[in-house]
């Protein structure tokens, strides 16, 4: 059980960084609408892919490093 907290929380810690920096590169400030707009919609998808490739790709050679 102890494994599964351990695990729960790394994702959660994950996701968060993962937030704060696209938050950061894709969103105008100051903030002019209460929506996305289309350019920064976009800029958050790629953000988003390109963070979770880039944690498989660690995780990849972090486990093949064991």
């Amino acid at each position: 059980m102890a494994m599964a907290a351990t695990e729960l929380e790394y994702r959660v810690e994950l996701l968060n960084r993962m937030v704060a920096s696209c938050h950061d590169k894709c969103s105008a400030k100051p903030y002019k609408e209460g929506v996305l707009s289309v350019g920064e919609s976009s800029c958050v998808d790629r953000c988003a892919a390109k963070y979770w490739q880039v944690v498989a790709i660690v995780g990849q050679l972090l486990g093949s490093a064991k």
